[in-house]
């Protein structure tokens, strides 16, 4: 089996047959990530012939691996993450309570994948309350293990609540804590290392792709040590390592507060390109830009460590419960992040033929009831129905229907 790889500092090695490890996951992971396997061997041998393969390795996680095993994720399932580097998963369910965290999370903190990376795009035939949806074309980086992901905090009521609270007003003076006997406390946790490295990731990638801007979202206004040293240490980073692009105007980097953020990317998107946001900001703006280009049933995703090249890619939505076993989930929010993932291979010519696929099937009307629904003369496809779909488009033998 053929392994991805990295040097420091250098780019993706990636092999000719390389082994992805997957998780399908858990509700309708079960019906989705097989359609996404299907349609990603399918283009990848009309994209290369025999010349390429990827070797498909599954891996245990969420209600699977705990019935299978007892664990929720186990020890095999990390180390063919971290062996075979880049990965690909379904949606998760976990128990929701005692100290278990979250399968995403713990995916996240172990790799140190600290970029959550995501695109942002609008195909033509998909509903959308933009009215120039055409506009909206962004990429979003955002912190993925520090601000509010560190997971520092404490319940009103609990010992390590009140010694918290009796640290910042006996001991540090604390004096504008309202109700203080009655209060949880969460702690924002924002390194310069950890901008640094964010940061970085998207000027590269923006470079790299001939985007004209970096603008990073912050509440500087009202967080000025956590979040002003975001745009601080932002803006330090690019004009110490990407000095020559700035100068000669390749490259722009630039500010928004979070709040006039949310209202200029509506008005006018052809203004931001790449973005870039600590956690909490981020997460907001991700499903903010999901909206904005269709849904989250065509929201790809990803959480990557540029400097190790660790990668695991997934979908927004969760497990949809009520949608597990009908055969009427759309699947392509997961292949779209199989598509983010092969370009991030390096593989352009697979992941062309998927998105152009995806698009006209689209711009014909012919998608799962979430999208078909809302498009004019729309016809509501199965799972499993539009999934074949794909694939005929995508060898060039679909006729219409």
């Amino acid at each position: 089996m053929s392994r991805i790889t990295k040097q420091p500092d250098g780019p993706l090695i990636v092999p000719d047959n390389p082994t992805i490890p997957y998780i399908t996951g858990d509700g309708v992971g079960k019906e989705i990530t097989p359609s996404m396997l299907e349609v990603v061997s399918v283009a990848v041998r009309v994209a290369y012939g025999t010349h390429r393969q990827i070797v498909w390795k599954e891996a245990l996680a969420g209600e699977n691996a705990f019935h299978q095993t007892g664990k929720w994720l186990p020890d095999e399932t990390i180390e063919k993450f971290e062996k075979y580097k880049v990965g690909i998963k379904g949606p998760l369910h976990f128990p929701n309570e005692g100290d278990i965290p979250s399968l995403d999370a713990t995916l996240r903190l172990t790799f140190d994948l600290y970029a959550g990376f995501r695109t942002s795009r609008w195909f033509l035939g998909i509903f959308t309350p933009i009215v120039a949806p055409e506009k909206v074309h962004l990429t979003l980086f955002y912190e993925n293990v520090e601000d509010i992901c560190t997971g520092i905090q404490w319940q009103k009521g609990t010992a390590q609540a009140e010694k918290f609270m009796h640290l910042l007003t006996d001991e540090m003076g604390v004096k504008s804590l309202r109700f203080p006997e009655s209060s949880s406390f969460g702690i924002k946790v924002v390194s310069k290392e950890g901008v640094e490295r964010l940061v970085r990731a998207a000027c590269h990638y923006a470079v790299q792709h001939d985007l004209p801007s970096v603008t990073l979202i912050h509440k500087s206004d009202m967080m000025n040590c956590t979040e002003g040293s975001f745009k601080y240490w932002g803006y330090e980073l690019a004009q110490r390592e990407f000095a020559e692009e700035l100068a000669s105007g390749k490259l722009v980097i630039k500010d928004c507060t979070a709040d006039s953020f949310m209202q200029d990317v509506l008005l006018k998107p052809e203004e931001f390109s790449v973005v870039v946001a600590l956690n909490i900001t981020g997460s907001y703006t991700s499903d903010l830009l999901a909206a904005m280009s269709g849904g989250i049933g065509v929201a790809p995703s990803a959480n990557i460590n540029f400097e190790t090249g660790n990668a695991v890619f997934e979908c927004l939505h969760g497990t949809i419960p009520y949608l597990a076993g009908k055969n009427a989930v759309n699947p392509s929010a997961l292949i779209l992040s199989a598509v983010m993932m092969l370009e991030y291979m390096g593989w352009h010519e697979a992941s062309v033929l998927i998105s152009r696929a995806l698009e006209k099937s689209f711009e014909d009307g012919r998608a799962t009831f979430d999208l078909a629904r809302f498009m004019p003369s729309g016809h509501i496809l199965s799972t499993t129905d539009f999934t074949r779909e794909i694939i005929e488009r995508i060898e060039g033998r679909y006729k219409e229907r």
